[in-house]
């Protein structure tokens, strides 16, 4: 049997990152770690031959400089998709968890996580951008944990605190911050401000077991976000993705009903719905490892190079699910996806 080392044993250092802020947090929360320095972390993170879910099972840092684009156009993944002024950024690639239904998997080759150290570069993209606004009657919004969970890595690097910083003193910005950490405790003494979207994913106590496991429960996740609620952040909720288990009706029925005993709905800025989705390619290159999950053997249609469920279950389903959710969020301030 393979004896795997605790995460983060060995750190990374892309040559040029030394001197960052951010470098030295990260070198003095693992002083027993292995450096080692490297040209580029396209050399380790990129390199041909590894083993996704094995490197997650042990996962590596790597501490780099992002090169630009610093910004991106927003895709579709994006909250705000559609609505001008729309974009993500990449502090971090890939996740300190590991859900089964997760992209990530089939977007990169690796399960080791980078972190960019040059934050103020990542920064100044953005107020450049607020000055070149196509629509600056508008909001520039940025969602900043679109291939991470920033909030999880909090007590490891403490980016999303940064990020509010940030956002704080910028006039016409927005950040959204999505997250299935239970960490909110780790920003209890950062006052809020409207610059700052958090959006908790939540799922079902069935769903978080089989296909979440290495998240937060539940409970953990309601805690930490009524929590923010009570404090006066700004919430959003996503039940993303909904997955069609056999039973769904009755779990994602005691599942609303779970966090509406908990939360007032109409505190929240919005509820997002959405059923599993995913580039072709990506769902392509997961399953051809021999994937255990039973998700990548369901029955789905291929629409526009998208992996998702067929049309008539998502819309039968979601529509179900949104009018109990009705009973407790206002009608208008819930999306759905698909």
């Amino acid at each position: 049997m393979t004896n795997f080392q605790p995460n983060f044993s060995h750190i990374y250092l892309e040559n040029g990152t030394e001197g960052y802020p951010l470098t030295q947090i990260a070198l003095s929360k693992f002083p027993k770690a292995k450096v080692i320095k490297i040209e580029h972390y396209k050399d380790v993170f990129n390199r041909t031959g590894q083993d996704f879910q094995i490197q997650k099972s042990s996962m590596k840092l790597i501490l780099a400089k992002k090169r630009e684009p610093y910004l991106y156009p927003a895709s579709d993944m994006v909250q705000e998709y559609g609505t001008p002024n729309t974009f993500y950024n990449t502090p971090i690639l890939n996740c300190l968890y590991n859900c089964d239904y997760c992209f990530l998997q089939g977007m990169y080759p690796s399960g080791n996580l980078v972190v960019f150290v040059n934050e103020d570069d990542l920064f100044y993209s953005i107020t450049n951008k607020l000055k070149k606004l196509n629509n600056p009657s508008e909001p520039m919004i940025v969602s900043i944990s679109y291939n991470t969970d920033l909030m999880a890595m909090e007590n490891i690097i403490p980016m999303t605190s940064r990020w509010i910083k940030f956002a704080r003193k910028q006039e016409n910005l927005k950040i959204e911050i999505r997250t299935k950490s239970a960490l909110f405790s780790s920003l209890k003494n950062i006052q809020p401000t409207e610059k700052v979207i958090l959006s908790w994913t939540l799922s079902p106590d069935m769903i978080c077991e089989k296909y979440e496991s290495t998240a937060p429960p539940l409970h953990l996740r309601l805690k930490s976000l009524k929590h923010a609620l009570e404090s006066g952040w700004t919430v959003r909720l996503c039940f993303d993705p909904v997955l069609f288990v056999n039973g769904w009706e009755e779990i994602y029925g005691r599942f609303i009903d779970t966090v509406f005993q908990e939360i007032n709905g109409e505190q929240l800025l919005d509820l997002t719905l959405g059923v599993f989705r995913m580039n072709k390619d990506y769902f392509k290159r997961i399953k051809k490892r021999e994937i255990k999950s039973d998700l990548f053997y369901s029955d789905y249609a291929i629409e526009s190079n998208t992996v998702t469920v067929p049309i008539n279950q998502r819309e039968s389903g979601l529509s179900q699910l949104k009018n109990q959710i009705a009973n407790h969020v206002p009608l208008r301030k819930i999306l759905v996806w698909g």
